[in-house]
């Protein structure tokens, strides 16, 4: 289908692509992977003729018909959601209106011998054909069905799409790229605006999917389920493997040790043999041997080891300073905006209750457009709540990282002149050194913000939470346009982090093993679940499960009998719902004490290795700064552990 051959990509004396090459077969599902700024994006745009190449050609059939969802583009305005999904149809309503004309010329006509009437007869039959092949359902229905998997409800087909964020508009583009059937699917970051539903609905969809499939993605499982291929770009190189992602971090570390071994055996070949020549190069009984020997090393084919790009970040958030034991805490809140006809306010969610607690490392996950960057917001401070209230803890300090980097970002504004303008004090000494941690370095501090990829203004607002000591982090899709490696090293920080994270994200595989609760925003409400993201999807696709079983079993074609009147309680049902209530709060003040346990565990393990260090300090270890540490983490042990006993009381 698509072939790549000799393809190579140069800006001045940067090589990018470097004669590159590969074959995009009908039934081949491509992850390609890289860390940020090695092509990636650069080869879909190849593909699509939307850049050229320095070298090298694409081959492919004329008549390939590409879909393509760019990273970042320009959405339409001025039509409805379906009216703009249904341009995706644009090619079959033409071929209607043909069909039209043909009939309407054909009822006209008499010269039924005549060579143009056969024309018109053929190409008729022609579009005939290509309609009943295309049209397997009425376009109007597959949109609305493709639109509500992404993520749209039935009440928002018809808002325009100027009403809606960048992300819902991404998503319409996509819906118009799946309805179109294109032969070669083009994906760059497509989950970077989607919910893990919506997800998990591109996911069945591209699975099903007969085209061929190159994809871009920093989301390991979305890989892992979709993909039959992977092709990495490094230094300029590709290597391609015929495997999922995960079975490729396997193949290319087994890669990598065998080209180390085959290296070192021919290195030492090669040092016996230049031996053997220099001892015995003036020995004229072994001058044959070592006119041989010298041939052999002529004509030896030098194995090389793959240089590997080892850059990565170097994250360590500064210890937070001790904050109150509820760090945010919400009664009955609702929070809304203004709507944009001055009628009054829309509700995004009400009756929110949530707590979280010092050390707590929280989830808001759910539909995009239910509340989780309301929440963020009135966290912050940007919003007051339209009833109930939101407060802040004693000594809550936030840091702040919002999803709108591309906003929020001075594009004027270089690299380094972005931290230079809030760092204060010593740290002003020390902005080199970090901006190199998150990888801009040399000229790259020089770099306008506005020239920067979606990965590296994402880097850099990182960056500038480590110019303070913050005890909370309300981090809002932090890692959408991080490549892999950058989003393990932020997990693996995050994990170390000492305060608090309230965090937004989609992505399942950063959350897993991160966060230890969850608040779920649907439907208007917000509802906490104890437990980590495996155990949340796990309960979820039960709760669909049962809902669609009511609905199909309980009404007719699929739909809800309408309820009768509930007569009043019973006392059984009365003590029941009591009960009920009472395992609930048990359950929590049990989740609760085991969180405090794994605290206590961690805390009292940090004390112990201060205490080996200080009895037998090194000449570079700070005696003083040791001891304020092993005394700040004694307070929180001895915090934890009276919170844990009142709960035993309590129990």
């Amino acid at each position: 289908m698509i072939s790549i051959n000799s393809l190579t990509v140069a800006y001045g004396g940067f090589t990018l692509l470097d004669n590159i090459g590969f074959f995009v077969g009908e039934n081949d599902k491509i992850g390609l992977v890289g860390k940020n700024g090695a092509g990636k994006s650069t080869i879909l745009k190849l593909i699509c003729g939307i850049q050229k190449p320095t070298s090298g050609k694409i081959e492919m059939p004329s008549d390939l018909r590409i879909g393509y969802l760019p990273q970042i583009m320009e959405h339409h305005r001025g039509k409805s959601v379906i009216d703009e999904a249904m341009t995706a149809f644009s090619e079959l309503f033409d071929m209607e209106a043909e069909l039209d004309s043909l009939m309407e010329q054909l009822s006209t006509r008499e010269d039924y011998d005549s060579a143009e009437y056969g024309r018109l007869i053929e190409r008729m039959n022609d579009i005939n054909d290509r309609l009943a092949y295309t049209k397997a359902e009425s376009p109007r229905v597959a949109a609305e069905k493709t639109l509500l998997g992404l993520g749209f409800r039935a009440e928002e087909m018809d808002r325009p799409t100027e009403t809606f964020s960048q992300g819902w508009n991404m998503r319409i583009e996509l819906a118009k790229i799946l309805l179109s059937k294109p032969d070669v699917l083009l994906l760059d970051e497509p989950t970077n605006h989607l919910d893990i539903e919506s997800i998990e609905w591109l996911e069945d969809y591209l699975k099903s999917y007969k085209g061929a499939l190159v994809l871009i993605s920093h989301d390991r499982k979305f890989l892992d389920n979709i993909t039959n291929r992977t092709i990495e770009i490094m230094l300029g190189h590709i290597h391609d493997y015929k495997v999922p992602y995960s079975q490729y971090l396997e193949l290319r570390k087994e890669r990598i040790a065998q080209q180390k071994a085959a290296y070192e055996n021919q290195r030492r070949m090669i040092e016996k043999t230049e031996e053997f020549i220099e001892r015995f190069r003036y020995k004229p009984t072994k001058s044959n041997q070592v006119q041989s020997r010298i041939k052999q090393l002529d004509k030896l084919e030098r194995i090389d080891v793959d240089v590997e790009d080892n850059s990565a970040l170097a994250v360590k958030f500064p210890p937070a300073p001790r904050s109150g034991d509820v760090v945010f805490k919400a009664e009955d809140l609702s929070l809304g905006y203004p709507k944009t006809d001055g009628t009054g306010c829309k509700v995004v969610f009400s009756g929110a209750d949530i707590e979280v607690r010092r050390g707590e490392k929280v989830a808001l996950v759910g539909r995009n457009g239910e509340g989780k960057t309301t929440l963020m917001r009135a966290i912050t401070g940007e919003l007051e709540p339209l009833a109930g209230e939101a407060r802040t803890g004693y000594n809550v300090s936030i840091g702040y990282y919002a999803q709108n980097q591309e906003d929020i970002l001075d594009k004027e504004d270089t690299v380094y002149g972005t931290l230079d303008k809030i760092a204060t004090g010593d740290i002003r000494t020390r902005l080199r050194d970090i901006l190199a941690a998150f990888l801009f370095k040399g000229e790259d501090i020089d770099k306008k913000v506005a020239v920067l990829s979606g990965g590296e203004r994402a880097r850099l607002a990182m960056a500038k939470l480590i110019l303070k000591p913050y005890n909370l982090l309300a981090l809002d899709e932090p890692t959408n346009h991080m490549d892999i490696r950058s989003k393990d090293i932020l997990k693996q920080a995050l994990k170390s982090y000492d305060g608090t994270i309230i965090i937004v994200s989609h992505d399942r595989d950063f959350l897993d093993g991160l966060v230890d609760k969850l608040y779920e925003f649907r439907d208007g409400k917000v509802k906490e679940h104890l437990g980590g993201i495996s155990d949340f999807l796990k309960k979820r696709k039960i709760e669909n499960l049962s809902e669609l079983e009511r609905k199909t079993s309980d009404g007719a074609a699929g739909q809800p009998k309408p309820s009768p009147e509930k007569p009043a309680a019973s006392a059984s049902q009365t003590e029941y719902q009591q009960k009920k209530f009472i395992s609930k709060e048990e359950r929590k003040l049990k989740n609760r004490m085991d969180f405090l346990e794994r605290k206590i565990e961690e805390t009292q393990a940090k004390m112990k290795g201060i205490e080996g260090v200080l009895a037998a300090p090194g000449p570079s270890d700070d005696i003083m700064e040791l001891t304020r540490n092993y005394l700040e983490l004694k307070r929180e042990a001895d915090a934890f552990t009276e919170e844990w006993e009142e709960l035993v009381e309590k129990m």
